[in-house]
């Protein structure tokens, strides 16, 4: 991959709202920046696709912008619109591509185009003083609609629990959007839910509506009774040489079918995640904040199965392993006090 360019507009290019993520390319060349102004002129930056099979970011902003508004958006809107090419076939990233959400600021991998691009959008909003930064995604398993934030600050806190009381705070991987805008605004991640679900467009399309509407973002604490935060501790990974299969199927890692039902539930030390061909050692790989390998004090690989060592809340469970691969498998949260 050569030089990449980011495409940017003053105002939608005319056929934009019509289309639906797969048609996106039909009017986009690739990754495309849009302003649009509003009575209040900090924009508030909100980031679709990333993630090309995930578009109910795309679906909630062509409902907002199709609302009649007389009087114009309450507040400017800059909209970056990433992966057209993998949306187009609804994958989350064709098989050359880098994740678009590990190439922000804060990369390790910052000598790619693709770096080099997201810092151009980072530093076009800092030049426009964002207002706040959502950045918008869906699960593949069954989870609750949950906010993330990379910084434990009030005003993070606001403008995540006013999408969902469930928060979790993160700071692995690296590279991505929210933890690129954090230095510049309030920035938070949502994921709502599997894609295609008609809850989860309605859900972040009331959240943007709700955030073009603020005057600003409260900076005292969040109440503790309208917060469930979380702390990822660490992110399970399946190594490629390990075979995956769900029950009835031959493999060295085996999952229960319904593995994703476990997502968000705190589960007692001893719980087990997988069975395991026997003479396998430990299967997975499981590293905390700083990279650090914390399989052995996080899992026990004996008898058999894998379990867990300790009292831990998963999260983003799959039962796709194409998303396994390409991703990870899940991560490992514990509940956070309320932050004083």
């Amino acid at each position: 991959m050569g030089m990449m360019r980011l495409s940017e507009y003053e105002g939608l290019p005319p056929g934009l709202i019509e289309r639906e993520a797969r048609r996106l390319h039909e009017v986009l060349p690739g990754p495309s920046l849009i302003h649009l102004p509003g009575r209040r002129p900090q924009p508030l930056f909100v980031s679709v696709l990333l993630h090309g099979n995930e578009d109910t970011g795309w679906e909630a902003v062509r409902r907002v912008l199709a609302r009649p508004r007389p009087q114009g958006l309450p507040r400017a809107l800059s909209l970056f619109i990433g992966n057209v090419q993998a949306a187009r076939l609804g994958v989350r990233r064709l098989d050359a591509q880098v994740d678009y959400n590990r190439v922000w600021p804060g990369t390790p991998l910052s000598d790619l185009p693709e770096a080099a691009l997201m810092r151009t959008v980072t530093e076009a909003m800092a030049a426009r003083r964002v207002f706040a930064s959502v950045d918008i995604h869906n699960n593949t398993g069954r989870n609750p609609h949950y906010a993330c934030v990379n910084r434990l600050q009030p005003r993070f806190l606001q403008l995540a629990t006013l999408f969902s009381r469930i928060v979790v705070y993160f700071l692995r991987p690296l590279g991505v959007q929210s933890a690129a805008f954090a230095p510049l605004c309030p920035a938070v991640t949502v994921e709502c839910g599997r894609p295609g679900q008609a809850g989860g467009v309605e859900h972040a399309a009331d959240y943007i509506e709700a955030c073009l509407h603020l005057a600003d973002i409260p900076a005292h604490p969040v109440a503790a009774h309208d917060l469930d935060l979380y702390h990822t501790v660490a992110t399970v990974r399946v190594p490629e040489h390990v075979s995956i299969g769900f029950d009835g199927e031959g493999a060295d890692l085996v999952f229960p079918p319904d593995l994703d039902a476990l997502n968000f539930r705190e589960l007692p030390a001893g719980s087990v995640l997988a069975r395991l061909r026997r003479g396998l050692g430990c299967p997975v790989e499981v590293t905390d904040e700083t990279g650090a390998d914390v399989s052995r004090q996080l899992i026990d690989c004996r008898d058999g199965q894998v379990r867990l060592r300790r009292r831990l809340m998963p999260a983003m469970l799959t039962t796709e392993v194409e998303i396994i691969r390409q991703d990870c498998l899940c991560y490992l949260m514990e509940r956070l006090p309320h932050p004083r």
